[in-house]
């Protein structure tokens, strides 16, 4: 039998479930007038597909695993962090794809402004820029946001027939759910593996890990994939991989933010 959730990850799942049941209430047809008069095509500036503009992008299971089919090397622990236990191990929700060697930290597929697996990219990028979600503005209040980077990039006012962004709005709308499920199955799954393996979130085990990957030092991370646990060794500065049997070395650079991330193997792959 599984232990009961903690209440910290029983309210924080609770949460989540009503911004999931807000998601599914929100009018279609305001979202749908909302897509036509922002009008967006892509002008292929490629702003879009750095982590300087929009940070990083959030993969699905099976996109990560279709992703790491086209090249083994182009996934990694985003650099944002949801958990630290008391023994300074990291935990994060899932996979991100890898940046090239540049001051924008520029996706590993964009060259010359051009995706060189569009037919294959990830959710969040087919929906983009729309978006579907509450967030606080300057003054702390929550209100709704649908459009990343407004008048920032792209072109605007391109006709859109109501047909299209219907399409587009159902998209929206099941990438949003999509995103909110997985978050909640993941607090499910880590609030269990803290139970059975006695650990706890530690604030300060945080601050103190984070303080460490800025000074060059190395950390664990534990990526959420498909209902496990996958380990890596990341950290900020660029030095020799890991010396051990127990490690698939693969010493690859995050030029963005110098992050060699060094992909942990047999033994820390830890399943429910």
């Amino acid at each position: 039998m599984s232990p009961p959730l903690s209440t910290p990850f029983l309210n924080r799942i609770r949460s989540l479930q009503e911004e999931r049941a807000a998601v599914e209430a929100f009018p279609i047809d305001e979202l749908v007038t909302i897509i036509r008069e922002v009008g967006f095509t892509c002008d292929l500036c490629g702003r879009c597909c750095t982590r300087q503009f929009n940070g990083h992008v959030f993969l699905f299971p099976e996109e990560a695993e279709r992703i790491r089919a086209i090249d083994v090397c182009a996934l990694e622990p985003p650099p944002v962090y949801d958990f630290c236990d008391q023994n300074g191990v990291l935990y994060v929700s899932g996979y991100t794809i890898r940046t090239i060697h540049d001051q924008s930290g520029s996706c590993k597929f964009l060259e010359n402004g051009r995706c060189q697996i569009y037919g294959e990219r990830p959710g969040i990028c087919r929906i983009y820029p729309y978006m579907l979600h509450r967030e606080p503005d300057a003054k702390g209040v929550s209100d709704w946001r649908q459009i990343s980077g407004l008048d920032q990039h792209g072109i605007y006012h391109t006709k859109i027939t109501r047909g299209e962004a219907e399409l587009i709005a159902g998209e929206i709308k099941q990438f949003e759910d999509r995103v909110l499920s997985q978050e909640i199955v993941f607090l499910e799954c880590i609030s269990r593996y803290f139970s059975q393996r006695n650990l706890r979130q530690v604030r300060k085990r945080y601050d103190d890990q984070l303080r460490r990957l800025r000074a060059g030092g190395m950390v664990t991370v534990m990526v959420f994939h498909s209902g496990h646990f996958e380990g890596w060794k990341v950290r900020m500065t660029l030095a020799e991989p890991l010396k051990t049997s127990n490690y698939a070395q693969k010493k690859e650079f995050n030029s963005g933010e110098d992050r060699e991330v060094v992909l942990q193997g047999d033994g820390i792959d830890d399943r429910f």
